[in-house]
């Protein structure tokens, strides 16, 4: 079987993926892929995610980007985010069995990151083309490769995708405890990259932020996702939520483009581009996002122990 070929320079998905814009996104990604049963049994049962959210959101960059932006060493990338999915698995409280490596599972947490991608781009990047959009979906086939796992689920077009997300947006996700408890940020804590926000600031402005958060999620959501949530969204809101993303792709064209990307895609874009060695070690995470000491040996958990600042 031939070596999968990791993503380059060349892709839209690096262009796309590792930019800071993704956060905007990813209170709609972690909630529809725990209204996945298996996927959602499996964080209510196997996950402290919600006792460390910003920890874990920030860690989990690191691995997940590195399987587009590590380049020769992007396999080996994916197979240890793959390997952190070896011991989830367990019955749910249906009496639903279910595997984090079950292919069909996995596949719907990749589908969420392609699907990101797309979201990203079209509502926060000035928009995307019908031939843009075909061509993320050819190289989310590639990013997908990494992984090693069946491709049995996968689409075979961007035709086919479309059907199998409205199928399962349609007929396999649903509410659960996990989707809910994602969603519910109301009480969230500061975030620990913040530590000069004085913490009477963050209690005025967490309750504001989190409440604008789940609005710009909700309108990311396909209509019937929505509607199992019990979400109302008007055309007002719509128009809104497009002009807040247009002020969004405005505003990032004063960044300057290294600093639009999350550390570990700036360097693969730095490896790229000659301004680093091809072979410069990995950027791992802070210190400030590992998980608690007691835990750092479990094998669910990127947990590096020479972790070093990240520019």
């Amino acid at each position: 079987m031939n070596e999968p070929v990791p993503l380059g320079p060349d892709s839209l998905t690096w262009r796309v993926f590792g930019d800071w814009r993704g956060l905007l996104i990813a209170l709609w990604a972690g909630s529809m892929q725990n209204m996945h049963p298996e996927l959602g049994a499996g964080v209510e049962e196997h996950s402290r995610f919600f006792a460390e959210r910003w920890q874990r959101l920030f860690r989990s960059l690191y691995p997940i980007g590195g399987v587009v932006y590590d380049g020769p060493r992007a396999a080996a990338t994916a197979r240890e985010v793959r390997g952190y999915h070896d011991t989830i698995k367990g019955v749910d409280k249906h009496g639903r069995r279910y595997h984090a490596l079950n292919p069909d599972t996995f596949y719907w947490a990749h589908a969420t990151f392609f699907v990101s991608t797309i979201l990203i781009g079209d509502r926060f990047m000035g928009g995307l083309s019908e031939a843009q959009k075909r061509q993320l979906f050819d190289e989310h086939v590639r990013w997908y490769r990494m992984y090693g796992m069946s491709m049995r689920p996968v689409p075979g077009s961007w035709d086919e995708f479309q059907e199998y997300w409205d199928h399962m947006c349609r007929d396999v996700l649903e509410v659960n405890q996990a989707t809910l408890d994602v969603l519910d940020i109301a009480g969230i804590a500061k975030p620990n990259g913040l530590p000069w926000l004085p913490d009477a600031v963050w209690r005025v402005l967490g309750p504001l932020t989190a409440r604008n958060f789940v609005w710009l999620t909700t309108g990311l959501y396909d209509p019937v996702i929505r509607e199992k949530l019990g979400l109302r969204w008007t055309a007002s809101d719509e128009f809104r939520h497009r002009a807040v993303g247009r002020l969004i792709a405005l505003a990032f064209r004063f960044v300057p483009f290294e600093r639009r990307y999350h550390p570990r895609a700036r360097a693969g874009w730095r490896r790229a581009l000659g301004k680093a060695p091809a072979d410069a070690p990995l950027v791992h995470t802070p210190a400030r996002n590992l998980p608690p000491l007691d835990e750092r040996d479990s094998p669910t958990h990127y947990a590096p122990y020479e972790s070093q600042e990240a520019g």
